[in-house]
């Protein structure tokens, strides 16, 4: 191996020439040549640059991108989230007002259809006493037409048997005067 002139020129310190000489004797050791270790670091640097710029940037680029999305949809999410819970809320409260809605809708139904019903029952029982009024005076007017028809029956029942009784004595002014004082007394009682 040869020893490269550059690195003689930097090792005329003390320490500096001890730390050289070890690094030379180890690549006599182990059988490196310099130019071949620049070479080498050469090429390892362009594929570290080459793989840095097309490989690993676009890949952390669509990672990042990606932790955006992520990010945006957790923020989406806690949003909608959110959003969810305050519509439950809206929801429960427009239910609550529905629920109280219709209670007092059915109790004024309830309360509506009683005085209904009432107001029938009242209605019924007054045209049922109206019935009742004039079915009683019928009853009273039948009454009296039977009672009338009865009196005239009687006084006519009177006045053929007392006319057969009395037919030969009685003459016929005494039988009109008999007559009509019959009908007045039963007319009066």
């Amino acid at each position: 191996m040869s020893a490269h002139p550059l690195f003689f020129a930097a090792a005329s310190g003390g320490i500096l020439s001890s730390l050289w000489d070890s690094v030379l004797s180890l690549m006599t050791q182990f059988d490196i040549e310099v130019p071949l270790l620049l070479a080498q670091m050469l090429c390892f640097s362009i594929v570290a640059v080459l793989l840095w710029r097309y490989a690993f940037k676009p890949v952390l680029a669509n990672m990042e991108e990606r932790q955006r999305q992520i990010d945006s949809g957790l923020k989406y999410a806690e949003a909608t989230k959110a959003e969810l819970a305050h519509t439950q809320q809206e929801s429960a409260a427009v239910l609550k007002q529905a629920q109280l809605e219709g209670s007092r809708l059915i109790d004024e139904a309830r309360r509506t259809a009683k005085e209904f019903l009432d107001q029938q029952q009242k209605d019924a029982a007054a045209r049922a006493g109206d019935m009742i009024a004039k079915a009683q005076q019928a009853i009273d007017s039948e009454h009296k037409k039977m009672l009338e028809q009865a009196r005239h029956e009687v006084v006519r029942l009177v006045v053929q048997t007392t006319e057969q009784v009395l037919a030969k004595e009685l003459s016929a002014e005494d039988r009109a005067r008999y007559n009509a004082a019959a009908s007045r007394e039963i007319n009066a009682g």
